[in-house]
């Protein structure tokens, strides 16, 4: 049956960023696919996204780390694998952003973002997928993109460059390991309704100058891109490699 390719039984996913907004919207889809979820808060405990899946029937760890600090995907991966004795599914969602025109942009600024957006997205690959190469099972990454991977932005130059390096190591990564059964894809979100948007959302000519380009009329919510999420993270998509998958509303075809 076609729809038994969308199941996550057993399966075991650690999800970075999963505190809330997009993070915990996808962990608690793959749950409610079947899957184990480690969820992950970088500086917010993520017990409440672990409190719906188990809601629901579901099994969910909770840790936290910051991934600012380089030790902390090693962390992550062996709470996890400690905890469950295998990852089959690394959804890299954990992310940051810091505003300022280009000319006054801090080093800590663009150091931070680089890190957490970046950086940490290579960490954990790096070690998930050497997990799943020496398992020999193979598995399922998916990296948090985003439009501003195609787009410059305004005042956001170290996201924009952070965004931008993720959908290239989403490429890199599936070339090595498309031959272990490792499928390495990214979803772009468009304009969504979280915290990292809360300045474009209450600033009233930009959050009308966005709703007039988004062919749907409305911002994202992160319920949109739970179907995408459990999508990359099953069998239905085992010939999928190197794709960046954009949910915006029809954004970038306007």
């Amino acid at each position: 049956m076609i729809l038994d390719q969308f199941k996550l039984n057993d399966r075991v996913a650690l999800v970075t960023g999963a505190s809330t907004g997009l993070g915990a919207a996808i962990a608690i889809a793959l749950a409610q696919a079947g899957a184990h979820v480690t969820c992950h808060g970088n500086t917010r405990s993520p017990e409440s996204t672990c409190d719906q899946i188990q809601g629901l029937g579901g099994v969910a760890h909770a840790i936290t780390g910051d991934l600012s600090k380089q030790e902390t995907a090693r962390a992550l991966v062996d709470q996890t694998l400690a905890r469950f004795d295998r990852i089959d599914i690394l959804i890299n969602n954990a992310g940051t952003i810091r505003r300022s025109p280009a000319a006054d942009y801090s080093d800590e600024d663009w150091d931070t973002v680089i890190e957490v957006n970046l950086s940490s997205v290579f960490r954990l690959s790096k070690l998930v997928g050497k997990h799943m190469i020496e398992s020999g099972r193979g598995g399922k990454i998916v990296n948090i993109a985003s439009l501003l991977s195609f787009q410059g932005g305004i005042t956001v130059p170290a996201y924009a460059a952070s965004k931008g390096g993720v959908a290239q190591l989403t490429k890199a990564l599936a070339n090595e390991w498309a031959q272990h059964g490792i499928n390495v894809n990214a979803i772009a979100p468009g304009y969504m309704r979280t915290a990292n948007t809360a300045a474009l959302q209450a600033d009233e000519t930009r959050n009308r100058q966005i709703l007039e380009r988004i062919p749907a009329g409305r911002w994202g919510e992160p319920e949109d891109l739970a179907g995408a999420a459990v999508f990359l993270s099953s069998s239905a998509s085992d010939y999928v490699n190197g794709h960046i998958l954009v949910v915006d509303g029809g954004w970038l075809g306007r």
